[in-house]
């Protein structure tokens, strides 16, 4: 087993008090998975993704564990972290086009960003050098500022830097973002031969674009205001989906080639509740079409078939639709 994260409960402090973005997450990766993380803006995903790396000061962990590779990962430890970053976890950061300094050309980047993990950086330098070659650039980026990149390239630099010295775990948040559909789609490629290639054992890839997610993505794992929905494998959630959520997530993409005339596209009714003071029982459940009295309780996020995890009494109950 790669990951496992156990209870996680993450906050962000506020002047009126705790906002829990992440609140009791359990879930696994297994070593090879590449597992897709997705939901509407400010469902957490994003809050989940960095606390296995890199706690911001402004946020702090309530509870729960987070184990890699059998050990547990310190993650409100800022200075004990320093051991597992880019070594055994690894961060793609949301925006990551503008994550490169300007001032500085990729080269000068790659040895500063060793030197501070205390790396010696001559011979991983000809490591970046291969990788480089392998997704298509020329070494000369490395001589090169950020700023006489493209989007894709700098996109493609920074996923290098973040897999070069082949941690267990990559988490790369929103990395097809602000691209164009070709390079999404090499990006997206990009990842799954550094997969494929051991460059990275495992990763978790958070986007709320669900169509990006049935092209890279193993299994795939739903959230809603800051708790779980569903996890299943993608061709599932793609094809079979079971709680209500990931349904009307579904139904409101677009299909290629049906025209706007001959369909009508069905958004969400309604707004994911504030994390400041969230309902009680399901958090869906102003949203959805099929609440009863029973969702003022919350469901657990449980097995219900083989490999497909659900939070629905809907579905644990078996009601009718």
């Amino acid at each position: 087993m790669s990951l496992s994260v156990e209870n996680l409960r993450i906050a962000y402090r506020s002047r009126s008090g705790d906002v829990c973005a992440v609140d009791d997450v359990s879930f696994t990766v297994a070593d090879g998975e590449i597992m897709g993380l997705a939901g509407e803006s400010g469902s957490g995903k994003s809050t989940l993704g960095n606390s296995l790396v890199y706690l911001e000061n402004r946020m702090k962990q309530l509870g729960g564990r987070v184990e890699l590779d059998g050990k547990e990962l310190p993650i409100t430890d800022f200075r004990g972290m320093r051991a597992y970053r880019m070594a055994e976890v690894s961060l793609v950061p949301q925006y990551a086009m503008n994550a490169l300094n300007p001032t500085r050309r990729i080269g000068k980047i790659t040895s500063d960003l060793l030197r501070s993990h205390g790396v010696r950086a001559n011979g991983v330098l000809e490591e970046m050098k291969r990788r480089i070659r392998l997704v298509g650039l020329d070494e000369d980026v490395l001589g090169k500022y950020s700023f006489e990149l493209s989007g894709g390239m700098r996109q493609r630099v920074t996923i290098i830097l973040s897999t070069l010295l082949n941690p267990s775990l990559l988490v790369a948040d929103e990395v097809t973002s602000a691209l164009d559909v070709s390079t999404q789609r090499a990006v997206g490629e990009m990842l799954i031969e550094f997969r494929d290639r051991g460059f990275v054992k495992s990763l978790i890839a958070i986007t709320h674009d669900l169509s990006i997610l049935a092209q890279i993505a193993d299994t795939i794992m739903i959230m809603y205001a800051g708790r779980l929905a569903e996890k299943a494998s993608t061709d599932t959630i793609i094809n079979a989906p079971l709680h209500p959520y990931t349904q009307m997530l579904l139904a409101s993409l677009p299909e290629v080639g049906v025209r706007h005339d001959q369909t009508t596209l069905t958004g969400i009714p309604g707004r994911p509740p504030s994390l400041a003071s969230p309902p009680a029982g399901c958090r869906f459940r102003d949203r959805c079409p099929f609440a009863r009295e029973r969702c003022a309780t919350s469901p657990p996020f449980e097995e219900v078939k083989p490999g497909h995890h659900v939070a629905c009494w809907k579905v644990s109950e078996g009601w009718a639709a």
